[in-house]
């Protein structure tokens, strides 16, 4: 009779403590898990960061670029992950003033801050004079989810030549049209 017993009774256990490893004895791990993947969405080096190619109205073909439309460089500044150290083909280049912002997404989550780059023709408020730092502007940018129409706040500029760049990252991700990178970001293949 004790054998029939165990026999029940140490498979139900063995099934009890199983499904508790599982979840961590956590009862509420599976909304743990879907708030991570949304904090993850939000992480610029998690987000799919090709675009249709479609430039703002006004922007500008550069007269004389560094970096040839059709031409290769090196991509030498890593504020997206699997960036730095790519090969970029290069899709566009405009000269342009090239903002880095702060901002909270219109979607909601955290603030974004120092995200680079939103360009003049990018800013709803687009006036013929650079935006100085410390200026509050609204985004017509959509190159992150609840960037467009959002407020930002204007951290740095650079009036320089910008590019719209093909890469595959170093984490093997195909990218069309990422907007932007600087020039002062790429460099030459050798």
């Amino acid at each position: 009779m004790m054998r029939k017993q165990l026999n029940w009774i140490l498979p139900v256990g063995l099934a009890v403590i199983l499904t508790a490893c599982g979840n961590n004895g956590d009862a509420n791990s599976d909304d743990q898990s879907d708030m991570d993947h949304d904090e993850m969405e939000m992480d610029h080096g998690d987000m799919d960061h090709s675009s249709s190619g479609e430039i703002p109205g006004g922007l500008q073909d550069a007269d004389n670029p560094t970096y040839e439309v059709g031409g290769q460089a090196i991509i030498t500044d890593g504020h997206m992950e699997g960036m730095e150290g790519s090969e970029a083909t290069i899709v566009g280049a405009y000269d342009t003033v090239a903002y880095s912002v702060s901002y909270t997404p219109t979607t909601g989550g955290e603030r974004v801050e120092d995200h680079k780059w939103v360009i003049q023709e990018e800013i709803e408020e687009n006036s013929q004079e650079p935006f100085e730092p410390g200026s509050e502007v609204t985004l017509e940018a959509d190159h992150m989810e609840g960037m467009d129409g959002a407020t930002a706040t204007i951290d740095s500029l650079d009036q320089t030549t910008v590019y719209m760049i093909d890469y595959t990252s170093t984490n093997g991700d195909e990218i069309t049209n990422h907007k932007w990178v600087t020039e002062d970001e790429l460099s030459p293949v050798e």
